[in-house]
């Protein structure tokens, strides 16, 4: 039980340390006084009781005690010197010692492990007089606080009388009932309070639980009081769980039956609903824990209480946009989802599991929200203002709570009815598409001019994607099953990854689940051509893409350069790896009209990895042949390839990618049918472009780049390209490639001619195709020839009618053997 696991023997200090609020506690660190400071404070307090006199020396004898709390122990004799200080008549004590001897006393009952009843008895008569007398009458905040938590730990004590426990009550209930307006001047002193009602909720008396109840529920729903927090809420549910932790150790069955007869099932108008939230959830935390099958009642109760304020909260939310909330409903909200989390399982409940959606999409990842208050900002101290409150919601509980408060979400929507199913799936889709329509907007806005705002922003709206991607794995599991419509299959798959690719830019990691998801609905996708045409239709239009559209007013007249939209980018970017996964169900036409346009304009792109997915994109489409028509697409493909090798050789080297531009032409030199104008046409500009490279090589002796072969630049790259296309080709295209490349050979200087007939000469003996090897063996036998010719002759012209000859077949004999050895 929680009860036993508690760290310190002082309620509030804990508390306070596992809601997080530390630094709000009253308590101090250890000082670190020596123990013969102890023990002179306490021979000066000695003093005190015998000379009848109290002096500031005293005053800070008691200073010193409180200090060091932590480690301090006060036994009954200690104890006794306190109470004959405060009860003597004769002594006359200043205001701000009462709080330091109220609070030492609360040691004593703390830490001491045997309290005589006697002591006990005589602690609460002292307290009845002070808090009855002239002392209570001046109002002090930290003596009403320190005297709440005292009469609360009294109340607890075992070994006190009936009539002591009573006494204690009583006074504590007048004090909270009279004096919380107290409250008001520091809420520093919650902990206190909490922590004294608590002891009282677990005394072993039942008289005034009730009443104690009630003013724990009734607290903050009274004016002149600290305005209720999170980090408030965390304490009461802590603090029930500490108390009903004692009620089931201590079997106190009447006070289990009470509480779930005012809290959980006749709610008064005047409790706080946080406030009956929170403890319904510190309820609900134990009887999770707990073996015992016979508070399963009660938590259908509780349940029932949390879904009964949900459903009022639901209501009266009506049809409110998630980026506009409430105050109180937002702060309601904020309750449920944390207390739930917190909680541990919870049945499936209609109206929290949509608050709990509520929550997610405007408390804890609040984005358009926020970037509403970013366009309207009329100036640069709001954005200040929006600054500051994204870093605070940064820091709050709830966004720290986000990841069990999704887990908590999701296991709502795996019990939920269809219907509820259905609406919280549109919801989140939906939220996905206007974050990216959001963030595009503000991340151009605020690029270059406030990092820091948008560096915020895109850590919510990280925490956001990590939430959408478990959600949309547990719609995966529990919706992409065989028994689920096909219809819906495939509309959900669609509608998963249009979402996934608004929340791409914020995709950070490489999460299981992501691909998980990513595999579970492609899978669907792929097999249906209605699916792969939704999906494509989806992606952005080419004028959205290269314009303004969607952009607010105030941006039209900056210049818009969609090479630097990156969120539009990353968004475009999950297209092109997801397409090439279903390219063989989409239509020809679809593909000509919706993603040529786009696949050509991104192979400009300046970032290699969205170049490089989109020849990806052409190398699957030059691949496919699955379509009602064959010859339409057949057709598309022979057009598409004069404007691919135009667009891919205009961009090299710079921007397109040679792995990217090699693959392309591989598949087009494959898949397009033999001699192909197509294929001509590339070849020829592949060679035109060979042939521009290879001139701008340096070749000065000191640095002349062709006494080595270098594959990692450009113009051997391109050269060992048109070397690999001499085994692809059709034998139709074979000859002019041959000739064209020979060309080009014979242009270079010797040094280049060099490296690349050594180059050909292990390509062509590595090569193991019988019916096209004897023809390379005796192109090369000729180029070989004729580079040696051009070499020794040192004329160009000459060269140019021997290349035309070697074509017909005249060589000197003994050359060819020679060349022929060697191969």
């Amino acid at each position: 039980m929680m009860a036993k696991k508690s760290e310190s023997v002082f309620l509030e200090e804990w508390l306070c340390s596992i809601s997080g609020t530390q630094e709000n506690v009253t308590l101090k660190h250890p000082s670190s006084a020596s123990a013969q400071a102890i023990i002179r404070a306490w021979a000066d307090l000695r003093d005190s009781l015998q000379n009848q006199a109290f002096h500031s020396n005293h005053l800070q004898s008691l200073r010193t005690l409180v200090d060091v709390q932590f480690s301090l122990y006060i036994a009954d004799p200690q104890a006794k010197i306190l109470l004959s200080i405060l009860s003597s008549q004769k002594v006359s004590l200043p205001q701000e010692s009462y709080p330091l001897f109220v609070r030492l006393l609360y040691i004593w009952v703390r830490k001491s492990f045997r309290h005589s009843p006697g002591v006990i008895d005589s602690a609460v008569e002292v307290l009845l007089h002070l808090f009855s007398g002239h002392i209570h009458s001046n109002k002090s905040l930290s003596f009403f606080s320190e005297g709440v938590l005292l009469l609360g730990a009294l109340s607890f004590v075992p070994s006190a009388s009936e009539k002591s426990i009573t006494v204690c009550l009583k006074l504590l209930c007048q004090l909270l009932e009279e004096d919380y307006r107290l409250i008001h001047l520091s809420e520093r002193t919650i902990p206190n309070v909490l922590a004294g009602i608590g002891y009282a909720l677990s005394s072993s008396a039942n008289i005034y639980f009730v009443r104690v109840l009630s003013c724990l529920m009734e607290l903050w729903d009274k004016s002149d009081v600290p305005s209720a927090s999170l980090s408030y809420g965390l304490m009461i549910l802590h603090l029930m769980e500490w108390s009903f932790s004692n009620f089931i150790n201590s079997h106190s069955a009447d006070k289990i039956d009470l509480f779930s007869r005012e809290v959980l099932k006749n709610t008064r108008p005047a409790f706080s609903l946080f406030a009956v939230v929170m403890a319904a959830a510190g309820v609900l935390r134990v009887i999770n824990r707990s073996e015992q099958k016979t508070l399963i009642d009660l938590k259908i109760s509780a349940e029932e209480r949390i879904e009964t304020i949900a459903c009022g909260l639901v209501s009266s939310a009506g049809d409110a946009d998630y980026a506009t909330m409430e105050p109180r409903n937002s702060f309601l909200l904020q309750c449920i989802s944390l207390a739930l989390s917190k909680s541990g399982p919870f049945s499936y409940q209609p109206h929290v599991f949509l608050c709990l959606t509520t929550a997610l999409l405007t408390e804890i990842f609040p984005l358009p929200h926020i970037y509403i208050k970013i366009q309207e900002s009329p100036s640069g101290n709001l954005v200040g203002l929006v600054l500051t409150e994204v870093q605070q919601h940064l820091d709050s509980i709830i966004f720290k709570e986000a990841g069990a408060i999704t887990s908590v979400f999701c296991n709502q929507y795996v019990m939920a009815d269809e219907e509820n199913r259905s609406a919280v799936e549109d919801i989140i889709w939906n939220y996905c598409r206007d974050v990216y329509m959001w963030h595009r907007k503000v991340a151009l806005i605020l690029g270059g001019r406030e990092e820091a705002l948008l560096g915020n922003l895109e850590k919510i709206a990280e925490s956001a994607f990590l939430m959408v991607v478990v959600f949309a794995l547990a719609v995966t599991k529990h919706k992409l099953s065989l028994s689920a419509p096909q219809e819906i299959q495939m509309r959900l798959s669609v509608r998963i990854l249009v979402a996934f690719s608004c929340m791409e830019y914020f995709r950070r990691m490489r999460l299981p689940e992501y691909m998980d998801t990513i595999r579970a609905v492609v899978t669907r996708v792929q097999e249906n051509e209605h699916a792969c045409v939704s999906f494509v239709e989806s992606i952005p239009s080419y004028d959205d893409l290269t314009n303004q559209a969607g952009l607010p007013s105030s941006f039209q007249k900056m210049e818009y350069m969609w090479t630097t939209d990156e969120v539009q980018t990353a968004r475009v970017l999950f297209y092109m790896r997801v397409i090439p996964t279903c390219v063989e169900c989409i239509p020809a036409s679809v593909f000509r009209k919706v993603l040529a346009p786009t696949m050509f304009l991104y192979m400009g792109h300046p970032t290699g990895k969205l170049a490089k997915a989109s020849h990806s994109v052409f190398v699957a489409f030059m691949s496919s042949g699955k379509d009602a028509d064959p010859d339409e697409r057949d057709t598309l493909k022979e057009q598409l390839v004069f404007y691919y090798v135009k667009r891919s050789l205009e961009g090299y080297p710079g921007i397109t990618p040679f792995e990217g531009m090699a693959s392309g032409v591989v598949a087009l030199v494959r898949h397009l049918p033999a001699g192909s104008p197509s294929i001509f046409y590339c070849i020829h500009c592949l060679i035109e472009k060979a042939d521009s490279l290879c001139s701008s090589v340096d070749t000065t002796p000191e640095t002349d780049l062709w006494k080595s072969w270098d594959g990692e630049l450009e113009p051997f790259k391109m050269l060992d390209l048109l070397f690999r296309l001499l085994s692809l080709v059709d034998i139709q295209v074979l000859p002019s490639l041959m000739k064209s490349l020979a060309q080009l050979v014979v242009k270079l200087p010797s040094s280049g001619q060099d490296i690349i007939l050594n180059e050909l000469y292990q390509h062509v003996a590595e090569s193991d195709d019988v019916t096209r090897k004897p023809t390379l063996v005796s192109w090369l036998q000729s180029l070989s020839y004729l580079s040696y010719q051009n070499t020794s002759k040192n004329a160009p012209k000459v060269a140019a009618k021997e290349l035309h000859d070697s074509m017909s077949g005249t060589t000197d004999s003994l050359s060819m053997n020679k060349i022929s050895a060697r191969l």
